[in-house]
C-alpha cells in the first residue's frame, strides 16, 4: 500500500493537521509502554468532535479496540478503528497537567531547557486548538492510544506497565474529514517516576471504500446508525 505521509512525534512532541476522509492512520509505538493522547474534530465544522460517552455508551465498553469507532457529538463516526494489536486502548483517564507533570517528574521550565523541558498532555493540546482557531474550551477527554487501565471489583483503576511492546500498531480509517490533535505525554495513571521517553510513528495511506458488510458498520447496530448519519450527511453536502 503507498505511504502517503509520514511523521514521528517525539517524546513529549505535539501535531495537528487535517486528514481527509478515507485514510488509514497507522500509529507504531518506537518502544515499549508508550502513550500517545489524541483527540478528533470535523475539520468541515470543528465545533463537531470526539464524544467520549457517546463513543463509550453506544458501543457498551469503556476502551477501544478494533471494530469500535470514535464518535462525534452529533452521533456521527469520526473514524473507526480496523486494526489493531494491542486489543485496549484507554478512554477514560485523560491528559497530564502541569501540575501533576511537575509533581510526579521534577519540576522544569523552558526558560532553563529549552526543548528538552517536560512537557503536560493539557499545554501541548491548548498550543495546537489554539493553532487551529479553537481554544481551551474546546478540549475534550482524549483518547490514549498504547495504554491499558482496567479497573477491579472495587472500582480501583489499574495501569498495566506491560501492556505495549515495541513495534505494535493500531491503525484507524478517518470517515470524515477530520482535524487530528496529537500529544505524546504520559498517560496519567502511568506509575513511573521518570519520564516516558517512546517515540510514535504516525503514517497516512490509503483506504478502500467502505461498504455495508464492513467489520466496523456491523460491529454493533449503533455503530449502523452512526455510520448511516455520517453517509448521509457527506450525501446532503455533495461529497
Amino acid at each position: 500500500m503507498n505511504l502517503i505521509w509520514s511523521k514521528t512525534i517525539g517524546s513529549g512532541g505535539k501535531w495537528s493537521g487535517v486528514i481527509s476522509r478515507g485514510r488509514l492512520l497507522r500509529f507504531t509505538a518506537l518502544g515499549d509502554e508508550a502513550n500517545l493522547s489524541l483527540l478528533m474534530y470535523n475539520a468541515k465544522d470543528v465545533s463537531e468532535r470526539y464524544n467520549m460517552p457517546d463513543t463509550l455508551k453506544a458501543q457498551h465498553t469503556s476502551r477501544l479496540t478494533a471494530g469500535n469507532v470514535l464518535m462525534s457529538d452529533n452521533g456521527r463516526v469520526l473514524a473507526s478503528i480496523v486494526d489493531d494489536e494491542l486489543g485496549w486502548h484507554d478512554t477514560i483517564c485523560g491528559y497530564t497537567t502541569r501540575e501533576t507533570t511537575d509533581n510526579k517528574y521534577g519540576t522544569t521550565t523552558y526558560q532553563e531547557l529549552r526543548n528538552d523541558w517536560l512537557r503536560s498532555g493539557q499545554e501541548n493540546f491548548a498550543v495546537e486548538l489554539t493553532r487551529n482557531g479553537l481554544g481551551m474550551r474546546d478540549l475534550v477527554p482524549v483518547v490514549n492510544l498504547f495504554s491499558k487501565v482496567s479497573c477491579d471489583h472495587n472500582g480501583d483503576m489499574h495501569f498495566n506497565l506491560e501492556h505495549c511492546q515495541r513495534g505494535a500498531s493500531v491503525t484507524l480509517r478517518t470517515e470524515m474529514d477530520v482535524l487530528l490533535l496529537l500529544s505524546n505525554t504520559p498517560n496519567p495513571l502511568d506509575p513511573r517516576t521518570v519520564y516516558p521517553s517512546v517515540p510514535v510513528k504516525v503514517e497516512v495511506l490509503p483506504s478502500a471504500p467502505v461498504d455495508t458488510d464492513d467489520y466496523c458498520v456491523n460491529y454493533r447496530p449503533e455503530n449502523k446508525r452512526a455510520f448511516e448519519n455520517t453517509w448521509e450527511y457527506h450525501t446532503l453536502l455533495g461529497l
